[in-house]
């Protein structure tokens, strides 16, 4: 797996120790599969990067596979003649990627969409979002995923939206399926073990938060410019994510305005108002609003079930079990992870957008600055 990133100032510190260890935090959690076992993510820093520090070129990060030496020949590149030429995956697994992806690109081999649509694909939102956290913490911003419910399990004690998320991260880390409450999490647990045993699989919702952000991160001018679209774009493409919430929107969906939305009141200092709430998860016309951002993502069962559902073999259109793969009975946790990265690398590139020179020192004190703004739109006295 490897990805170039462009963009990025020169002079920004950067740590291979750091990625190496948001790349581990991605590996763990209760239920997961072998492969976990097999794969030790380690990046490997191949341009852009010098003495610890960007050089303004594109970053080039790799991390190679262990377990592709198995299937160096399932997967070569050159032509295959003779036996293992007619070995093919014939079968697609409901819920994947395997048939649509076959209709789309006229696959015979379901084996070309399944290796390709894989949830491997993940390793690189974290490598982004690993450069992408080295980038917001020096200005102040900082991102956090937990687990929120749990195959039908939900978490009941939640942190409040000002809580510290390097607290929120750390606290995860320490539970086996990253959740924050410790009656729901031994519930949790036991709902994995049992969907083991019954060859099942497990989804739940993960949520995000993000605090320090400036106002005004995002367009109102531009539809494709506008953070929450950004935002759900960057989540909903994850492996298996089926549905996104920002702040508590479908609460405000039955209520009337009075009730769904978050009054402004004057306050001392820069800001010089205040939010009273923040029922919309720090987003007002596609823009951030300076409150911590929150919402959450919801994740479907994986499609690779240890007791196959009934498919169709594409060569005879028999009925038969579903074609299977080695996977994971729950990937919620991991899947936490995953998304803290992908919410990491939009927020970066939107503060990129707004305040990015072409080198990080630059940049700095351009977002040093921000606060100047609320002179433009109330007077040099005002402040």
């Amino acid at each position: 797996m490897g990805i170039i990133l462009e963009g990025l100032p020169a002079g920004l510190p950067l740590g291979a120790a750091r990625i190496d260890h948001e790349l581990h935090r991605r590996q763990q959690g209760h239920g997961r599969g072998g492969r976990m076992a097999i794969e030790q993510d380690h990046v490997e820093i191949l341009a852009g990067l010098r003495h610890g520090l960007t050089l303004g070129s594109p970053l080039h990060l790799l991390v190679r596979n262990r377990d592709h030496a198995n299937w160096a020949e399932a997967m070569q590149a050159e032509s295959v003649d003779g036996p293992g030429a007619g070995v093919e995956v014939r079968v697609p697994r409901p819920g994947h990627a395997d048939l649509p992806g076959a209709l789309k690109y006229g696959h015979r081999d379901l084996r070309n969409v399944l290796e390709r649509a894989s949830a491997r694909e993940t390793v690189n939102r974290v490598l982004a979002g690993a450069v992408a956290l080295q980038l917001l913490e020096p200005l102040g911003i900082f991102v956090a995923g937990f687990v929120h419910a749990l195959g039908g399990v939900r978490a009941w004690e939640r942190p409040e939206l000002e809580e510290d998320p390097r607290e929120l991260v750390r606290r995860a880390d320490a539970s086996p399926v990253r959740c924050l409450d410790l009656n729901a999490e031994a519930e949790m647990i036991r709902v994995i073990d049992a969907a083991h045993a019954a060859g099942d699989t497990l989804g739940g919702v993960v949520e995000l938060r993000a605090t320090g952000l400036p106002a005004g991160l995002g367009s109102h001018v531009h539809w494709e410019r506008r953070l929450d679209g950004r935002l759900g774009a960057a989540l909903l493409s994850l492996p298996a994510a089926k549905g996104l919430e920002l702040g508590d929107a479908f609460a405000q969906s039955a209520q009337g305005g009075q009730a769904a939305l978050d009054p402004l009141l004057p306050a001392p200092g820069t800001p010089p108002l205040r939010r009273q709430g923040n029922r919309h998860g720090g987003l007002d016309g596609g823009m951030s609003t300076g409150e911590t951002l929150w919402l959450r993502l919801a994740m479907k069962p994986l499609s690779t079930l240890r007791r196959p559902l009934p498919s169709v073999n594409l060569a005879s259109l028999e009925a038969c079990s579903a074609h299977r793969e080695r996977s994971d009975v729950c990937a919620l946790p991991a899947l936490a992870v995953v998304a803290e990265h992908a919410l990491a690398w939009e927020l970066a590139r939107a503060v990129l957008e707004t305040f990015g020179a072409d080198s990080w020192a630059e940049t700095q004190t351009r977002y040093a600055r921000r606060d100047e703004r609320w002179e433009r739109i109330l007077g040099p006295n005002a402040c």
